[in-house]
């Protein structure tokens, strides 16, 4: 597992999100890591039972927020490739579009919910 340092730039693994962001402390187990873009939106619905619909809480699960922090496991934290973070706004609609061509390709009542809830999400966003 690799170490990282205050101000290096991570991808790390937060629910089911990934994120860009900057390590601002380390905390023993876990980096507080500051989001500074999002490389994968998270999943919608229930994590505990993917796939599902009937008898479970279909939750709607928003992305990190710019600047929010997170504790994660240093097992989650990777190094990041680039040499700067892509820009909020931008990375977020690439990760919202790319999940929703995913739900696309299959019509099933998971990925009509899934949609669903995007579609709020979208709107709450970017207006």
């Amino acid at each position: 597992m690799e170490e990282f340092q205050t101000g290096d730039l991570v991808k790390a693994h937060y629910k089911s999100g990934i994120y860009i962001g900057k390590v601002v402390e380390d905390r023993n187990r876990f980096y507080l890591v500051q989001v500074l873009a999002v490389d994968k939106h998270p999943m919608q619905g229930d994590l505990h039972n993917p796939g599902k619909t009937e008898n479970v809480f279909f939750h709607q699960r928003k992305a990190l927020s710019y600047l929010e922090k997170a504790n994660i496991q240093k097992e989650a934290v990777h190094p990041f490739e680039g040499t700067e973070a892509p820009d909020y706004q931008t990375s977020l609609k690439k990760s919202v579009s790319k999940l929703r061509k995913k739900l696309e390709r299959r019509e099933t009542e998971f990925n009509e919910s899934a949609k669903q809830q995007l579609d709020d999400l979208e709107k709450q966003y970017f207006g």
